[in-house]
C-alpha cells in the first residue's frame, strides 16, 4: 500500500469497526483515489458500500479485487454480496451471479466462513431444496456450531416434505 493510502485506510478501516460508514467511505475513498489497485483498499471500500446499502458502487472495485487476487476468497465472498444486494428483492440473474462468486471462493477456500451456508439460503430462496440441503450440509461441516445452517437445514428439509 502506497503511504499516502495507507493513513487513509487505517482511518477507514477504525470508521467500519466504529459502523460509521459514512466517514469510512469518505477515508476509503480518498486511499482508493491515492492507491487505487490496492486490493486490501478494494475490498475494505467495497464492503463498506455493501454496508452502506450501496451494493451497486461495490461491484466495480470488488471485480476490480477479484481480477487482481483471483485466490483471494474474500475478493469473491464481497463480490458475491454486491452482485446478489438484497436477497429478497433480487432477481435470478443476481443470484446467479452470486452464487458463481460464490463457487469461485470456494475454488479459492473450500472452508471459507458462511459461503455454504449463503449458497444453501440463495437455493432455499429459490426453491431449489436439495441444493441448499445440500449446502447447510456443508456449513455444518465446516462449521458444526452454526446454528442458523442448522435451523435452516430443518426448514429446508420440512419445505422437501411439503409441510412448509
Amino acid at each position: 500500500m502506497k503511504p499516502e493510502a495507507e493513513t487513509l485506510f487505517k482511518e477507514g478501516i477504525r470508521a467500519l469497526h466504529e459502523r460509521q460508514f459514512k466517514r469510512a467511505i469518505e477515508a476509503l475513498e480518498a486511499a482508493h483515489a491515492a492507491d487505487p489497485d490496492d486490493v486490501d483498499i478494494l475490498l475494505n471500500l467495497g464492503g463498506a458500500y455493501i454496508l452502506a446499502g450501496m451494493h451497486k458502487k461495490a461491484l466495480p472495485l470488488l471485480e476490480r479485487a477479484a481480477e487482481l487476487a483471483p485466490d483471494n476468497a474474500n475478493a469473491w465472498i464481497n463480490l458475491a454480496a454486491a452482485r446478489l444486494g438484497p436477497l429478497d428483492i433480487s432477481t435470478p440473474e443476481q443470484q446467479e451471479g452470486a452464487i458463481e462468486a460464490w463457487l469461485r471462493a470456494l475454488d479459492a477456500n473450500p472452508q471459507a466462513p458462511n459461503v455454504h451456508y449463503m449458497l444453501g439460503l440463495v437455493h432455499h430462496h429459490r426453491g431449489d431444496y436439495a441444493k441448499a440441503e445440500h449446502y447447510f450440509n456443508e456449513a455444518l461441516r465446516v462449521n458444526p456450531e452454526d446454528t442458523d445452517a442448522q435451523t435452516m437445514l430443518e426448514r429446508t428439509r420440512t419445505a422437501m416434505r411439503g409441510e412448509d
